[in-house]
């Protein structure tokens, strides 16, 4: 059994192509059934964000399994091939899972380190348990994806730099202040921005939000997000001496905030220091404001390179990320290897102890009159001509797993001695029960241990 993806991203389609092809995340019942009926289809998930559309799957003929998914995805959003073909990648195997590891740990996003994906393929994963698509393989592949995602996290620093403007904003805000607990902070202008960059705020310790807008309604509506207060578009000034941090984002012509404004605020602040986001264009707060003592002023090109140095840094922890993720993806595919082994090195015994008890008991038939003892001589002796006969086909077979030329040796191993088909993993163990050999019992492979 093989593990595949078909897929399409922001880096191999645009979004007129990716929005057609989406799966609505409360409608995922239908594509994840039709999914399974397909004939080479054995497991599946279906990953759909706003970046990127991904079917995973297990197979033993991978090669029809990605021609299925791709007519599938043509067919149930009603596109023609030839428009769609172009933008869609496949991987199997070991790239198959190389590809969910980076996509899991952010490797793969439009900008490397972000956490909400990992988010998205767990409710991804959800919805395929909900309604029944995966089983062994997929279960534990899905599973392992969201343990390397963790271990990335916390064994590299690929997200503790900010690469968002909202977030840069609050990242200078640590610097000048360290804590941001019991600070004020001021939105001047109410729009989406402004909003992000205060949940930010918030979410990192601010307890105090000020809102004001043109509009006092749009002000009353946010404050009310953030459990702040609304104050009059006219005289918010009059309350800057309280105020910790100003967000500015209003689209105003001019000016909203002077330079003489802010000299007497400062001295009313008794030069307790302030921290200025402009991230208005054209801006809204005077640039001159910069030259005034314990004010610290930064605007969108400011905070661009500040994005600009962080992204080298979360370049440089990717790399570390990366290493991290191939020693886990071989991990997995080992593990996978074994999934054919076992139930080949099972059906093998089967077959030659099988052709040993029929032969054993042929030639007992027709010597009626060996004792007890005699018989049990002849059982002991078949036994280990078969064991010793296969020890060296069971020893490679077992060793094959660590490299790429086990479904090789499973291929001719039963093609040599016409095994039947791979039994379906959940029964894996109990053929495995079935035989009490020691080198049966060795055979079973274990997850394997960091």
């Amino acid at each position: 059994m093989n593990i595949l993806v078909v897929g399409l991203s922001h880096k191999t389609a645009p979004v007129h192509i990716r929005e057609r092809v989406a799966f609505a995340p409360t409608a995922m019942q239908e594509p994840l059934h039709q999914l399974l009926t397909l004939p080479s289809i054995a497991e599946t998930v279906v990953v759909s964000t706003c970046n990127r559309v991904e079917i995973y799957a297990t197979s033993r003929d991978t090669e029809s399994a990605v021609a299925q998914i791709r007519r599938f995805l043509a067919e149930f959003h009603n596109i023609e091939p030839d428009e769609l073909n172009p933008h869609l990648y496949d991987y199997t195997g070991g790239e198959a899972i190389h590809h969910l590891f980076r996509v899991a740990s952010s490797l793969d996003s439009m900008i490397v380190g972000e956490p909400q994906i990992l988010g998205q393929i767990k409710t991804a994963y959800g919805y395929a348990t909900e309604f029944k698509t995966v089983g062994l393989i997929l279960n534990r592949f899905l599973h392992k994806a969201f343990s390397v995602a963790k271990r990335v996290r916390t064994e590299t620093e690929i997200a503790s730099n900010a690469v968002s403007v909202s977030f840069a904003a609050v990242e200078l805000a640590r610097k000048i202040f360290g804590q941001l607990e019991n600070k004020t902070v001021m939105l001047i202008g109410a729009g989406e921005m402004c909003e992000l960059a205060a949940r930010h705020f918030v979410n990192n310790g601010v307890t105090n939000v000020l809102v004001t807008n043109r509009t006092f309604a749009r002000a009353e509506k946010l404050a009310l997000e953030f459990s702040g207060r609304p104050v009059l578009f006219e005289n918010f000034a009059d309350h800057l001496d309280q105020v910790d941090i100003v967000l500015a984002s209003t689209g105003a012509p001019d000016f909203v905030l002077e330079h003489a404004t802010l000299e007497a605020v400062i001295k009313k602040r008794r030069n307790r220091p302030m921290f200025l986001i402009d991230i208005a264009v054209p801006r809204d707060i005077d640039p001159r404001i910069n030259d005034i003592d314990n004010i610290y002023l930064y605007d969108v090109d400011d905070l661009q390179e500040v994005i600009q140095a962080n992204m080298k840094e979360r370049q440089k922890e990717a790399k570390k990320a990366e290493i991290l993720v191939l020693a886990e993806v071989d991990q997995f595919h080992q593990w996978l290897g074994t999934l054919d082994v076992v139930p080949t090195i099972v059906a093998l015994r089967s077959k030659f102890e099988q052709i040993r008890k029929d032969e054993v008991a042929k030639t007992l038939s027709r010597f009626e009159a060996l004792g007890t003892k005699e018989r049990k001589a002849i059982e002991a002796m078949t036994s280990a001509i078969i064991n010793k006969a296969l020890h060296h086909p069971v020893t490679v077979l077992k060793q094959c797993s660590d490299d790429t030329s086990c479904d090789v040796y499973v291929d001719a191993v039963r093609t040599l001695f016409d095994l039947a088909p791979p039994e379906p993993v959940a029964d894996q163990k109990a053929s495995l029960e079935e035989f009490n050999d020691q080198a049966i019992k060795e055979s079973q492979v274990q997850w394997p241990k960091k």
